[in-house]
């Protein structure tokens, strides 16, 4: 299909497109990499008046090392998070998860704060960043906030995120030794969304216990959540097969999986069990010294 009439705009600048956000308000829609709102305005599920194109703006893009985290451009391609030498090293897990977006054509050209931004319930990068307890750094008209992955995501396609913000970047908290961490979905076969996902972070502490587990999920509801049963099932126990299986089994906890074309909700939570009890035990054996 083709989509209906707009304006564009290509500002030069993070403030200018700030204030052309403004000044068009509920009109705009913001256009970084484009292959998340692109579908969208040819299914003709949108009909904004303008697009600002912030594809151009220097300055927000790429990874850098700064006080123990990762930090990430905005606008920043799936592609190049998932090949860089510096993620790869610092947080494989992040790396995996952008790998298993999409495909080529799309991990060339979409972005991280596109994808987090447009927060379809589906995605992979929720997951991870969720497990990961990432911030994400919010810049509007009265500056700049952060926010902590797990409460950015409000709903289907609804997020924390200010009517004239812009998602500038997020801050990847770097995992100590004897960590490890797996992203394992059940993907669409037709798009690659997640049917379920889960991303799981674990460190062991001195005797081999967990001292520490990060779990996030996707595709089982409206949004994207940490599923805090999991990781306080397995926190300060060994990470035995009985004890993996039991925080698998809290996974779905006070969560009502979604019910769809892809997956019954009884199917789903069972899938979520499946997933988890993998992603756990990946991780475990990927952080044992």
């Amino acid at each position: 299909m083709i989509p209906g009439a707009f304006d564009y705009l290509r500002p030069n600048t993070l403030e200018e497109a700030i204030r052309l956000l403004q000044e068009h308000g509920e009109e705009a829609k913001i256009l970084a990499g484009g292959h998340s709102l692109l579908p969208v305005l040819k299914a003709r599920l949108a009909f904004p008046g303008v697009l600002i194109d912030i594809g151009r703006i220097p300055g927000l893009s790429g990874v850098i090392e700064e006080d123990g985290a990762l930090v990430i451009g905005g606008l920043t391609t799936h592609y190049e998070i998932e090949s860089s030498p510096l993620v790869r090293k610092s947080s494989p897990m992040l790396a995996e998860a952008a790998g298993r977006i999409g495909d080529v054509q799309v991990r060339n050209r979409g972005t991280i704060g596109g994808s987090l931004s447009h927060a379809d319930p589906a995605a992979d990068y929720p997951a991870a960043l969720i497990a990961l307890d990432s911030e994400f750094v919010l810049t509007g008209p009265e500056g700049v906030r952060s926010m902590r992955a797990e409460n950015f995501f409000e709903g289907t396609y609804e997020t924390a995120l200010g009517a004239s913000e812009i998602l500038t970047s997020v801050l990847v908290p770097i995992p100590g030794e004897k960590s490890g961490g797996a992203y394992i979905k059940m993907a669409q076969q037709a798009s690659g969304f997640a049917v379920c996902g889960v991303a799981a972070i674990v460190a062991l502490g001195d005797g081999g216990t967990v001292s520490s587990a990060g779990v996030g999920v996707t595709g089982m509801g409206p949004a994207p959540y940490r599923a805090g049963g999991a990781e306080e099932a397995l926190t300060g126990k060994a990470p035995t097969d009985e004890n993996l299986s039991a925080a698998a089994a809290r996974i779905a906890e006070g969560v009502e999986p979604i019910d769809d074309l892809y997956a019954s909700a009884d199917f789903r939570r069972h899938l979520a069990q499946t997933i988890a009890r993998r992603a756990l035990a990946e991780a475990v054996r990927r952080a044992a010294p």
